[in-house]
C-alpha cells in the first residue's frame, strides 16, 4: 500500500504559521486537525522553517546530580523483579501441574493429602525457626 505525499503552497503554510501567531488556534494539532493536515511533524516543522520556534511549546527536565542514573537504575531493578515474578508464577503453575498428575496416578483427593500433611510441615517449620533439628 502505497501512502500519498501532501505538498503544500508556501502561502498555505505562512497562513497556517500565522494563524499560529495571531492565536487562532492553541496549538499545532488544532491547527493540523482544522486544515485537514495528517502529519504530527509537519506544522512543528513549519514553524521552525519560518522563525516562529516561540510558538511551540518547549519541555524542560529539572533533575538533581545523579538522578537521571537513578532513573535508570530502578527501572532495570523493577525490569529484573518483574522478570523473577514470571518466573516464580510459572514455577508455581508447574507444581500445581505435577500435584495434580501424581494425585491423578496414585489415586490421592488433593484436599486429604494437603490436610493431611499441612500440619506436619508447618510442625517441621516450626523446629527449624526455633533451632531445635531432629
Amino acid at each position: 500500500m502505497s501512502q500519498r505525499v501532501v505538498r503544500y503552497s508556501e502561502a498555505f503554510k505562512m497562513q497556517v504559521v500565522d494563524d499560529l501567531e495571531r492565536g487562532r488556534f492553541g496549538s499545532p494539532f488544532e491547527a493540523a486537525r482544522a486544515h485537514g493536515i495528517r502529519g504530527q511533524d509537519t506544522i512543528p516543522r513549519w514553524v521552525r522553517q519560518y522563525g516562529k520556534g516561540h510558538l511551540l511549546r518547549k519541555v524542560v527536565r529539572v533533575s538533581k546530580t545523579g538522578e537521571p542514573g537513578e532513573i535508570k537504575r530502578l527501572k532495570d531493578r523493577v525490569r529484573k523483579l518483574e522478570a523473577a515474578l514470571a518466573d516464580s508464577h510459572m514455577d508455581s503453575a508447574l507444581d500445581r501441574a505435577f500435584f495434580g498428575m501424581l494425585c491423578k496416578r496414585t489415586q490421592t483427593d488433593p484436599d486429604a493429602f494437603k490436610k493431611k500433611h499441612a500440619k506436619q510441615a508447618s510442625r517441621r517449620r516450626g523446629e527449624r525457626s526455633t533451632g531445635c533439628e531432629e
